[in-house]
């Protein structure tokens, strides 16, 4: 199964449940690439647009690229009233593509889908140059103690093919992720972290682990003895999860 295409699968769910990200990240996005609406922003991996809506209300044109067929119909009924906005159902690595031809190209938590030599490449040609590289991902974890260590022996019990959403970020990665942009080419970068928290019930929280790739691509009977012992957990703690959010940012220009 192509991992990529699990999200493609209950569109609805993924566009409630998924997180967007912090006012403050946006603006300093906009800020930093001078972001206006004589300028074109190239989306990649739009998926439902919750990164979308701060960009189209600067006045760009906003064009953007999903592997999903569903979630780029999704986004094209959802978006309908901008005239600025455009989606293409494509797989960044093949999509036609005009070079120099953008000021902001930016990824919200989906270019690591993208092999780095396939897809740094690219949008260091497709960027004018002075353009802006914008690259962001959200991290979910939990908070140490008696419940986090509840779940995580759920989760360790059915480790085999199943990665644990509550995991800590290591800001020492964001230090590696520069490097690498770096190696491509890209100039002035900077890498910023934000911080947010957010409360499930415990159907919400079985609702957001179906936006999980790793969780959606379990055999069905496994993944509901999965969210079964979940369940049981969550409510024996009251029927609540904190989930914290840790949000890096990577920002950088095509010379």
């Amino acid at each position: 199964m192509d991992l990529r295409l699990t999200f493609n699968e209950d569109v609805i769910n993924y566009d409630k449940m998924r997180p967007t990200y912090v006012k403050t990240l946006f603006d300093d996005i906009i800020h930093f690439s001078y972001l206006n609406s004589k300028m074109t922003a190239l989306e990649i991996g739009i998926g439902t647009g919750q990164a979308t809506m701060p960009f189209l209300q600067t006045g760009c044109t906003i064009e953007a690229i999903e592997l999903g067929k569903n979630m780029a119909e999704y986004v094209k009924s959802k978006f309908a009233k901008y005239i600025n906005f455009y989606v293409t159902n494509a797989d960044f690595g093949e999509a036609n593509l005009i070079n120099n031809d953008y000021d902001l190209i930016y990824s919200a938590t989906a270019f690591h889908w993208i092999p780095q030599e396939i897809g740094y490449p690219k949008a260091f040609d497709l960027l004018k140059s002075g353009g802006t590289l914008a690259l962001f991902w959200n991290h979910p974890y939990m908070e140490e103690g008696e419940f986090y260590d509840k779940i995580q022996e759920v989760y360790n019990k059915h480790q085999i093919g199943f990665k644990s959403t509550v995991h800590r970020f290591s800001e020492g990665k964001c230090l590696d992720i520069v490097e690498t942009i770096r190696n491509y080419g890209f100039s002035d970068i900077e890498y910023k972290i934000y911080r947010s928290t957010r409360v499930f019930n415990t159907q919400q929280y079985m609702s957001l682990l179906n936006t999980y790739s790793d969780h959606r691509a379990r055999e069905s009977e496994s993944r509901k003895v999965l969210e079964a012992e979940l369940t049981d957990v969550i409510n024996q703690y009251g029927g609540i999860i904190e989930i914290k959010d840790t949000m890096d940012l990577y920002l950088a220009r095509k010379p």
